[in-house]
C-alpha cells in the first residue's frame, strides 16, 4: 500500500517539475522526489535510466541552487 502512495506522490511532484519545473518545489519536495526517483528501478528500460538520471542531476542543482539561494550551502569558503 506505501508504495503505491509512493508512486502516487512522485507522479504528483513529476507533474509539478514538467508543467512548471524543478522551481517551483520546495526544498522538502525537491528532497523527497530524489529519494522517490532513486527508488524507483528502471533497470528494464535504458531511455528510461537516462532521464532518471539526468532529472536526479536537475532536482540536485535546484537543491544546491536554493540553499545557495538561502544561506544554506555547505560549501566551504
Amino acid at each position: 500500500m506505501s508504495d503505491n502512495n509512493e508512486d502516487l506522490e512522485r507522479l504528483q511532484l513529476l507533474d509539478i517539475v514538467f508543467t512548471r519545473g524543478v522551481n517551483a518545489l520546495s526544498r522538502e519536495q525537491l528532497e523527497r522526489l530524489h529519494d522517490l526517483i532513486e527508488k524507483k528501478d528502471y533497470s528494464h528500460d535504458k531511455k528510461a535510466r537516462k532521464s532518471k538520471a539526468k532529472l536526479l542531476k536537475k532536482i540536485g542543482n535546484a537543491i544546491y541552487d536554493h540553499d545557495v539561494k538561502h544561506g544554506n550551502s555547505f560549501k566551504m569558503s
